[in-house]
């Protein structure tokens, strides 16, 4: 074969193989491009999956490679801790993201299931937060958890009734008194007696009113002191003397909110969600509603309890990145803002309180905030559910009669103590400390 003939062979061999790689790599780019995203899925209770999904899917919307899928869960805050753990427990749980209460960080944390966030998202994580909102988050230094909304124990009162709320206990007994014998309202306060989370969370702000704490203080967990008896005697009170019915005891925070609602009460403990409820059109007492925080005792400050949602990345997790980048993107600014507009939220970041727009459209913003400068912690315990039950049960008896508020109280704190002893528990700050 003469030399041009070789060459020309040679030429179309080379071309044959260039495009037989041109083609393979064409291939495969193509495989790469059309690859599956990969899916971070997250575990809300049903109410936040329904308040974020439009906030999921233009996140989805705006990712090529992420996709966020929500399971919603149940309604019931102990029952989606329930379904998590179970989930946990087995070993290979399917989710990537937690949407967690305030009070299950420390246990979460302590049973290795969570992933520290602070080489993700650095030391100053949480400093765009307002102060209160910070609180609950970091344990032991690391960081668990970045809150999404917040939430606090607020006292609502009737502006039609009188010109400013009280600020001590005896005031507010006072005023109710005095408006139900005008016949103006059938009861003076309504609040959550019933024995359930709720009866912890109002315990706490009327002990902190009585300069009492909750936590890791003495030998009976703050329990036993003169400033809790003193704060169970006054619940109890409310019913003796008729400011609150007796049907307190079963009222969580539906039933409360209705009989406020209905016009037959002055005063009612409940959270943030309530100013919605309370301005619609079936509402007796729309437009006619103040808000703040708690009595306190002269010379105390009042408390509010804080009880926050936020986002935690579970230690599990196959796609850690990810599920941090779809946790910023929902605890961001613009889903924060998303979520005061739209369905009433309370906002975490310090920027959306000080929003004049955000502040025209929710006016109940700067009582909020206000609100979560007294924040009032739970205490920070991976046992905090055996101690809370402690608390709701020897309370239930005070409320119906059956225990006397001293002898309740120092049960409540001999039981704690046993309780933490036989654990080897301890309690934390939970409390964010500004280097």
């Amino acid at each position: 074969m003469s030399l041009a003939g070789r060459r020309t062979r040679l030429g179309r061999g080379l071309g044959l193989a260039l495009a037989l790689g041109l083609a393979v790599a064409l291939a495969w780019g193509g495989l790469v491009w059309a690859r599956a995203p990969v899916t971070v899925r997250v575990l809300m209770p049903a109410p936040f999956a329904d308040a974020t999904a439009e906030l999921v899917d233009a996140f989805n919307r705006g990712q090529r490679n992420v996709r966020l899928a929500v399971t919603r869960g149940p309604f019931e805050t102990e029952s989606v801790s329930d379904l998590a753990i179970s989930s946990l427990l087995l070993g290979d749980s399917p989710y990537d993201l937690l949407l967690m209460d305030v009070t299950w960080t420390a246990k979460y944390a302590a049973a290795g299931w969570l992933l520290p966030l602070d080489d993700w998202l650095g030391p100053d994580a949480l400093a765009p937060l307002a102060p209160g909102a910070r609180e609950g988050n970091r344990i032991d230094g690391r960081l668990w958890r970045v809150p999404l909304v917040a939430d606090m124990g607020l006292l609502y009162w009737r502006t039609d009734l009188m010109d400013e709320p009280p600020r001590t206990p005896a005031e507010l007994v006072a005023v109710s008194r005095d408006l139900q014998r005008r016949g103006q309202v059938r009861w003076g306060y309504v609040w959550q007696g019933r024995q359930y989370e709720g009866l912890s969370c109002v315990f706490l702000e009327v002990l902190h009113g009585f300069g009492g704490t909750w936590g890791p203080v003495g030998p009976g967990f703050g329990l036993d002191s003169a400033a809790a008896t003193e704060a169970a005697t006054w619940l109890r009170s409310l019913i003796d003397t008729g400011v609150s019915p007796p049907a307190v005891a079963n009222f969580a925070e539906p039933e409360a909110l209705q009989s406020f609602e209905a016009g037959e009460a002055a005063f009612l403990r409940n959270w943030p969600y309530a100013w919605q409820e309370l301005q619609g059109s079936g509402s007796r007492v729309a437009g006619k509603v103040g808000v703040t925080t708690m009595v306190a005792e002269p010379g105390r400050s009042p408390g509010a309890t804080q009880g926050s949602w936020g986002l935690s990345v579970l230690a599990g997790s196959r796609h850690p990145a990810e599920a941090v980048q779809a946790l910023q993107a929902l605890t961001g600014p613009a889903s924060q803002r998303r979520l005061v507009e739209r369905w009433g939220y309370t906002p975490t970041l310090t920027a959306l309180f000080d929003d004049p727009e955000l502040v025209a459209q929710r006016p109940l913003l700067p009582v909020l905030r206000a609100a979560l400068e007294d924040a009032v912690l739970r205490p920070i315990n991976p046992g905090y559910a055996q101690l809370s039950d402690i608390v709701q049960r020897q309370l239930s008896g005070v409320i119906t009669g059956d225990t006397a508020p001293g002898k309740a109280m120092a049960r409540a704190g001999r039981a704690s103590r046993q309780l933490l002893e036989a654990s080897g528990q301890r309690a934390a700050s939970g409390r964010e400390v500004t280097p």
